[in-house]
């Protein structure tokens, strides 16, 4: 007997594809502070809003159930290269490695740092999902700009809120801490405004390709129930 299994569409399985390549680029990118006129943000900010951008839309068209797997897979992928990474980095080096110093400032990241990342990704992920979801039956589908805004911008806040006091509490000025946080989570909202009109564009287009604009009623917005696809 043959049992139906859930299925997803080639174009989900591109996008989970970029969530996880933007999760674990911003990571590398991270490693770097760049100045964008006198303020100083880490690398990661040029990628990781791509992943709540990416989120977005994934909510958008399947639903809540799809972009929790999405943020699931992301997670655990990330996990796993991050975890590859130390090991290596443990691992002593060649005798005639010369580079340790480079490689550990790149894939060493400290195991503090990485704990603060991955819960605050999570819990910025599933809020940002989770918003989108119920703005869009309030509004029955209505004002797609407004809510992947307002979802970006309580998801990057919640992200903020986690990791600064998470990784750096004690290490940077207390005082700095809050005006850090404010930073980012304006910058990365502003990436999702200015970027908004190719993501309108890209979610009608997705809509229309896969004949698919879930609505979540009456779901269950457990976030480990997985598999339920």
């Amino acid at each position: 007997m043959t049992k139906n299994q859930p299925k997803v569409s080639v174009l989900f399985l591109l996008f989970s594809i970029l969530f996880t390549v933007c999760l674990i680029t911003a990571n590398l990118l991270g490693t770097k502070q760049i100045a964008l006129g006198p303020i100083n943000v880490t690398g990661g900010l040029l990628i990781f809003p791509i992943s709540y951008i990416i989120n977005d839309c994934v909510c958008e068209v399947w639903g809540f159930r799809k972009a929790r797997l999405l943020i699931w897979t992301g997670f655990l992928m990330n996990f796993f290269f991050v975890s590859v990474c130390a090991l290596c980095d443990a691992i002593p080096g060649a005798p005639y490695w010369n580079n340790d110093e480079g490689f550990h400032a790149i894939f060493g990241l400290a195991p503090r740092i990485a704990l603060a990342s991955f819960v605050a990704f999570l819990a910025g992920s599933f809020i940002n999902a989770y918003v989108m979801s119920r703005m869009k039956i309030k509004s029955k589908g209505k004002n797609f700009s407004w809510r992947a805004i307002a979802s970006t911008l309580l998801g990057e806040g919640a992200d903020s809120l986690l990791f600064f006091p998470l990784a750096f509490w004690g290490v940077i000025p207390t005082s700095e801490l809050p005006v850090l946080m404010l930073w980012q989570v304006l910058l990365k909202t502003a990436y999702e405004v200015i970027v908004l009109p190719l993501t309108i564009h890209v979610v009608n287009y997705v809509k229309k390709y896969e004949n698919e604009d879930v609505y979540d009623n009456g779901i269950d917005y457990g976030i480990l129930n997985i598999f339920n696809i």
